[in-house]
């Protein structure tokens, strides 16, 4: 897309610029100043020299980034960038995760990192913020993409684990280790279940989500587990990466599970090789992506990352102004 020189937002190689603040919204290159949305790899980066961020998100950029000079702000707080006035907005994704809301002589821009608008336990809900334009992401930008009860699902999840245990088997599920993890191990508080176990890289997350008081059921982390123990009729909680590694050995006789967006088609449970497939997404689905444009009141949007094409497509047959930037951002997974 072509900016306009008016523009609050522009993309430069190192990310998304306000030049009226003299800084980037989750640059994927080194920078002076960046304004982070949330801990995931694809937005916060080592290397740049300072970094703004709302304050819930201080025990998981310190998780993931380490010591950096770190500026937290409340959310709703109105601070000065340069000419710019910021303030951050929950974005319900995880954990610390927001909206940038900039303001630069009456016009508004909103960048909204990734957002979901589904109910989630560990992060409050996401804050419809009015704006001029709007900077949305676009993961799950088709129709088919429709999500079903986060909770309906995480009893589904409880019934294949007495079912495994019926079996003599190990349920292992695969989740990512920020966000979706936890927010899966929120939900399964509700109910009567024994400790869930974890691979080493979910435990450090969820270490961190107890930190902040998240109430996430009971767990214990697997490899503190004595040699030759029998996780039978266990629910036991991995990142996707460990899907057909060598961790998985210990578990004599498991069957596996995968909680993702992704799994809305069943097609992709079949190619991945899962033995069950469980639609929590830590994303909009279509009807999200849809109402929340509609209820910013944004006269133009720009579309991120995921698919940015069909949403750009559709939002234009109903007349309105959208194009895309093209973003190092990932999706799900």
């Amino acid at each position: 897309m072509t900016a306009n020189p008016r523009d609050l937002i522009v993309l430069r190689p190192e990310g998304m610029y306000c030049p009226a603040g003299d800084f980037f919204i989750d640059p994927w290159k080194p920078v002076a100043t960046a304004v982070i949305t949330h801990g995931h790899g694809d937005h916060a980066r080592t290397g740049m020299a300072r970094y703004h961020a709302a304050s819930d998100c201080m025990p998981v950029l310190r998780w993931r980034l380490g010591d950096q000079e770190f500026h937290p702000h409340a959310y709703g707080e109105r601070f000065l960038l340069g000419n710019a006035v910021v303030s951050f907005h929950s974005a319900g994704h995880v954990l610390g995760s927001a909206q940038v809301r900039i303001e630069v002589d009456g016009e508004v821009w909103v960048a909204s990192g990734d957002y979901k608008r589904q109910a989630d336990p560990t992060c409050p809900p996401f804050e419809v913020v009015p704006c001029d334009v709007f900077i949305t992401e676009a993961t799950f930008g088709l129709p088919v993409y429709q999500w079903p009860d986060t909770p309906e699902e995480v009893a589904r999840i409880v019934e294949w684990r007495r079912a495994c245990e019926a079996r003599g088997r190990a349920a292992i599920l695969y989740a990512y280790a920020l966000g979706k993890a936890q927010r899966i191990l929120a939900e399964l508080a509700r109910f009567d279940e024994p400790p869930v176990y974890l691979h080493g890289a979910v435990d450090t997350g969820v270490q961190v989500y107890r930190s902040a008081g998240i109430d996430l059921i009971a767990t214990e982390a697997v490899g503190e587990q004595p040699k030759g123990k029998d996780f039978a009729g266990r629910l036991v909680m991995a990142p996707p990466s460990a899907a057909g590694s060598t961790w998985t050995r210990r578990f004599r006789d498991a069957e596996h599970g995968f909680a993702s967006g992704w799994m809305r088609l069943r097609g992709n449970r079949r190619r991945r090789n899962y033995d069950r497939g469980f639609v929590v997404s830590d994303h909009a689905d279509w009807p999200g992506l849809l109402a929340t444009i509609e209820q910013t009141g944004a006269r133009r949007i720009i579309a991120t990352h995921g698919n940015t094409d069909a949403l750009i497509r559709f939002l234009r047959e109903r007349g309105q102004d959208a194009q895309a930037f093209s973003t190092d951002f990932g999706g799900e997974e």
